[in-house]
């Protein structure tokens, strides 16, 4: 299986080497033989067609930089997605553009922090 990690950029602070190399690691260490990284501070935001073509599964790490990835980047993606590549979100990614053209919605999420029951129901257990 060939994976790519992408990132926004490189958080050297907290991850010495950058995020992708983490969960890069991680993955080699669970058996995922190429594993492959890119972040948005590269050409055509790290994600070039080449690369996509020969991606089986792209890992989407994303934060607070999701208006800098290009149209024609999350053209690629999504063109790749629809031909089978497989893709997770982590983090931040319920905002990014790749995500909210794939799910056909805005994404927005909403909440309060107030010190309050919730309930729930379940209306149709199945």
């Amino acid at each position: 299986m060939k994976v790519t990690v992408w990132n926004e950029s490189r958080e050297n602070s907290v991850y010495p080497g950058g995020m992708n190399e983490c969960i890069k690691s991680f993955l080699l260490r669970e058996g995922i033989e190429e594993v492959r990284c890119a972040t948005l501070e590269e050409e055509e935001d790290g994600l070039p067609d080449s690369l996509l073509a020969d991606t089986d599964v792209l890992i989407w790490w994303g934060h607070c930089h999701h208006d800098r990835v290009s149209e024609e980047t999350v053209n690629r993606v999504i063109k790749h997605v629809n031909c089978g590549m497989g893709i997770i979100f982590l983090h931040s990614a319920h905002d990014s553009k790749p995500f909210k053209r794939l799910m056909g919605t805005s994404c927005t999420l909403k909440w309060r922090e107030a010190a309050e029951r919730e309930r729930l129901w379940v209306a149709s257990p199945s």
